[in-house]
């Protein structure tokens, strides 16, 4: 456990080190914070810091910088003190009352707006289209032996997808088989329609009517799992970081964000987990994602977490400013599906 004193200069440190890459002497720490301690004290304090492996010496000669460790028991610090950030819960509220659109058009700016407001890059995630519900199903002759399925949710949501159809079937009864799984499965969400469709299945060799059995057979290509979509905005706002200056480490996060399935599987992590979530370097099970912190939270549609919302920075990010932006607009997104 720290005490009072030692909690006051990690603190410091952290917080010289977000706003003034480089390590942190306690000569600074004395000018800028009036703790009441002398030059000498700071130094003895973080020395010990630096053996209880908050801080760590670059070189001989040079002041600490935080580990992740130190960055770990400042930010749950903060969350232990985290206040509601009205100026920002308005500020979001009057930007993103201008972009409401569709939710994937709404979801798409919501990720430009998260890297403005934080100068980091922001991600969003669209819900996964197994937890969505039903609102309408329209299928379209496309060629002869495919067919256009449009998917309406009641989250706002769009999906289409090509099937294969037998080259027989006509418009009409693409028609008659749509109002079937429309009367039939309308309101349920796709994983409880998946799982109808396996008892359906179950019957299918005793059913009489040829329609119901391609609207089954439909039904099961046209709900396969399907993940969703995942928008990344703010390269720009990173690279003008210092942390960012060498091409090595620039190309890494290149990397890291081509692969989206990386990030997919990163948020995927988060997904059931409740309030705003920070993973520091090491913390992230991603290797890729070692050098850099993220700081995540869910939206939801009821109790149920449908989507993803989230900042990658450097490991100096401010924190506090992003976990306030991520959690007021995880609130305000599930604000608006309600």
């Amino acid at each position: 456990m720290l005490d009072d004193r030692s909690k006051k200069i990690l603190h410091a440190v952290i917080q010289c080190y977000i706003n003034t890459p480089g390590p942190v002497g306690s000569r600074v720490v004395s000018k800028k914070y009036h703790f009441g301690f002398s030059p000498a004290t700071i130094r003895n304090i973080m020395s010990d810091l630096e053996e209880m492996g908050y801080l760590r010496q670059p070189h001989t000669s040079a002041g600490r910088v935080p580990t992740d460790s130190g960055y770990r028991f400042y930010v749950d610090s903060l969350s232990a003190e985290k206040k509601q950030n009205n100026a920002l819960t308005a500020e979001l509220d009057k930007k993103f009352e201008l972009i409401k659109k569709d939710i994937n058009s709404f979801l798409d700016d919501a990720s430009k707006m998260l890297s403005e407001l934080s100068h980091y890059i922001g991600i969003t995630m669209s819900p996964n289209t197994s937890m969505t519900t039903l609102s309408k199903i329209e299928l379209f002759k496309y060629r002869d032996n495919q067919l256009a399925v449009i998917l309406f949710t009641d989250e706002g949501i769009i999906k289409n997808k090509i099937v294969p159809v037998d080259p027989e079937i006509s418009q009409k009864e693409l028609n008659l088989i749509a109002e079937y799984i429309n009367s039939r499965f309308k309101g349920q969400s796709l994983d409880e329609i998946k799982r109808l469709i396996l008892k359906e299945m179950t019957r299918e060799r005793i059913l009489c009517d040829s329609l119901i059995s391609e609207a089954i057979r439909i039904c099961r290509t046209a709900f396969s799992a399907a993940p969703g979509n995942i928008y990344i905005s703010g390269l720009s706002e990173v690279l003008r970081l210092p942390e960012f200056c060498d091409i090595n480490r620039i190309r890494e996060l290149l990397q890291t964000l081509e692969a989206k399935h990386i990030i997919v599987n990163l948020l995927d992590n988060i997904a059931d987990a409740e309030g705003t979530q920070v993973l520091i370097g090491a913390e992230n099970l991603l290797e890729e994602m070692n050098q850099f912190s993220l700081v995540a939270a869910t939206y939801k549609e009821g109790n149920r977490p449908i989507g993803t919302v989230a900042i990658i920075g450097p490991k100096r990010m401010n924190y506090q400013e992003a976990i306030s932006i991520v959690d007021s607009t995880a609130q305000f997104i599930t604000k608006l599906l309600s």
